[in-house]
């Protein structure tokens, strides 16, 4: 299955709710619009990691998909896919293919980070790919999230499915991202590996990739999109300039204890810049305390998208 359509940089958005935890519709759809308007801005990811996805429901995950298939025109729609159980999971890609999205993406069930069997990975996997005639993309978890992250014997099988055109990137760590893209690249060299970890971007795109997959996107579309073009012209001092612009925002926002409050950051900060009306999360994650809104003030500021 061609690749190449699905090359480019990937906004994976975030998910507008209203005070009392509702899906804001109207907002969802002007994010998306919004992030589409980026000059260069290739598609989104929808109901991944920031868009809340171990917090919906499957009507909810479906209508996700609905209304960014309404808001984004013929832009491409890699859909998320996770479920603890292969049925749940197979049933989410099936809803995601009618709602007209162009490709699933399978994360993986968090109760493999305590450790998993291959099989379990490569059943799942195997499952989710048959249920439907679309484009699949993996993903690939952060090195230190145990079953979470696939070792190269593992990764060498799941490159045997027919239908994989992709996969996100995201060991967060530019030395296991470059073993993924050199393994990839000797076994199934038409697999776009896109580079996922917001605080590697830089490394990464120097590495090679066919794109990316990320929530900063989301936030900040222009940067993103202008660090690859810069990459990509071999213009490194402006490649370093953007780098320097974008590593604090990363870091405040994924590289700061703990780690799973990336969504409420990205939130606030969309917040921040006036593009959500209230940074509310599902529960239990919490809203931000003073201290932690001022760290990404601070970061925005320094990125130079806000006074």
């Amino acid at each position: 299955m061609n690749a190449e359509p699905f090359h480019g940089i990937y906004a994976s958005i975030i998910l507008p709710m209203q005070a009392d935890g509702a899906i804001d519709e109207a907002g969802l759809k002007a994010h998306v619009r919004a992030v589409m308007a980026c000059d260069g801005m290739h598609g989104l990811l929808i109901n991944g990691h920031a868009g809340e996805n171990a917090f919906l429901t499957r009507d909810e995950l479906r209508r996700v998909v609905r209304l960014c298939r309404e808001a984004s025109g013929k832009a491409p729609i890699v859909a998320g896919v996770m479920a603890e159980s292969s049925a749940i999971a197979t049933a989410q890609a099936q809803e995601a293919a009618a709602e007209g999205a162009d490709a699933v993406m399978v994360f993986a069930p968090y109760s493999w980070g305590l450790g998993v069997d291959p099989r379990v990975v490569l059943r799942h996997h195997q499952a989710i790919h048959d249920a439907t005639d679309l484009p699949l993309f993996l993903f690939q978890g952060h090195v230190r999230s145990g079953g979470l992250h696939f070792p190269p014997t593992l990764l060498k099988e799941l490159l045997g499915l027919p239908k994989l055109v992709g996969i996100k990137e995201g060991s967060w760590d530019s030395a296991a991202y470059d073993e993924t893209r050199r393994l990839v690249a000797a076994i199934r060299p038409e697999v776009a590996v896109m580079a996922s970890g917001d605080e590697h971007l830089f490394a990464c795109f120097l590495a090679g990739s066919a794109g990316s997959l990320v929530s900063l996107a989301a936030v900040v579309p222009e940067l993103v999109v202008a660090l690859d073009r810069a990459v990509r012209a071999e213009d490194l001092p402006a490649a370093r300039a953007l780098h320097e612009r974008l590593a604090p925002l990363a870091k405040a926002i994924y590289g700061t204890a703990p780690p799973g409050l990336a969504t409420p950051r990205l939130k606030a900060c969309l917040h921040i810049l006036g593009r959500l009306p209230v940074p509310v999360c599902r529960a239990p994650l919490p809203a931000l305390e003073a201290t932690e809104m001022d760290a990404l003030r601070a970061a925005l500021a320094h990125a130079g998208v806000t006074r």
